[in-house]
């Protein structure tokens, strides 16, 4: 088994990445499958398209007709009620038409094949797939094999990736900070399970951010994470020296299921060694920002405190992420749009 092979299968990455797929021929943003490979002027050219639908602080106007008589279908295999609210938000702020598709009800719970029901639902004139799956590569998967009028926009599969969440951190620290490549960014907790923390490294990276830093019990430090953009000193066991002088604190929820597997000791312990007190925090900079994508476990990853305190942009994650949805699909409908507009012509 070559080494290549042997860090995909630690990381459960898809053996065909999308890099080329989300793009068409000019170049634009056709599927949203991963940050991974994506330009910076493309990063940035969707954080500003993010930018302009925050009216003021923490606000979003809400009614746009960028997508009206559009429909979007949000395929949600594994649960996640944030962000699937995010999604439908969004594109609801857009005029679009939104629909959810009950898993437990659906037919591929009775044995129909993830392709089958793909092509049942084109036949209803979807204009936009929201995929969520536990497995990696599903969102990538349909997006080669769906028709080509339709979008695909991924929203979390296995532990692959989570671009549209990474967008949103990105569009948090760039609200919060005046550029990347100055910042010590430390991402906290599961790295080896976590397909945020994946496309968090890729986004940062594309960004040229100055420092990335992971900490981690070492049994959660994926084999390879300095393929994905960290550099081996930048890899820290030791919390206190790991948070000492940065500039972005991300926080990661901790999985239950991680501790009964013994990949972790109790939440006490995990607490103790690794979750963010106010004590901990002052190790920052004092104008360090504290993040988390939710839903944050108290007292495991986090101190309430911390969470609820003054260097906390918990609350302005939540918002940008209806924003960077809406800004991806409406500009994955713009490519759409152009490109049945080059083919009538």
């Amino acid at each position: 088994m070559d080494r290549d092979h042997l860090i995909n299968q630690r990381l459960n990455v898809p053996d065909e990445l999308p890099s080329t797929m989300q793009l068409n021929a000019q170049r634009q943003l056709k599927h949203f499958l991963t940050v991974e490979t994506l330009s910076p002027l493309l990063l940035e050219e969707i954080l500003d398209r993010a930018e302009s639908f925050v009216t003021q602080p923490n606000r979003i106007q809400k009614q746009y007709s960028l997508l009206q008589g559009k429909t979007v279908m949000n395929l949600f295999f594994e649960n996640s009620t944030r962000t699937r609210t995010t999604f439908e938000l969004a594109a609801k702020r857009l005029s679009a038409d939104v629909f959810n598709l009950d898993i437990r009800t659906s037919a591929t719970s009775k044995g129909e094949s993830l392709l089958d029901t793909i092509r049942n639902l084109e036949a209803m004139n979807i204009d936009i797939f929201v995929v969520r799956h536990q497995h990696s590569g599903t969102a990538n998967f349909i997006a080669r094999y769906c028709a080509p009028h339709i979008s695909v926009l991924n929203a979390g599969d296995g532990h692959h990736a989570h671009p549209t969440q990474a967008m949103l951190d990105m569009l948090t620290i760039r609200q919060h900070k005046p550029s990347f490549q100055p910042l010590k960014v430390a991402i906290v907790g599961d790295i080896l399970h976590s397909r945020v923390a994946r496309s968090q490294i890729h986004a940062l990276s594309i960004l040229a951010t100055g420092e990335i830093r992971v900490i981690a019990p070492k049994t959660l430090i994926p084999i390879g994470i300095e393929d994905l953009g960290v550099r081996p000193e930048n890899i820290y066991s030791d919390i206190d020296q790991g948070l000492k002088d940065v500039d972005v604190i991300i926080m990661l929820r901790l999985q239950k299921e991680r501790m009964q597997a013994a990949l972790l000791p109790s939440e006490q312990e995990f607490y103790k060694f690794y979750g963010l007190t106010e004590e901990r925090l002052k190790l920052a900079k004092p104008d360090a920002i504290v993040m988390h994508p939710g839903p944050a476990n108290r007292g495991v990853e986090i101190d309430s405190r911390v969470a609820d305190g003054k260097q906390s942009v918990i609350l302005n994650q939540v918002t940008n992420g209806v924003a960077i949805r809406m800004a991806i699909m409406s500009m994955v409908m713009q490519t759409q749009q152009q490109e049945q507009t080059r083919i009538a012509i």
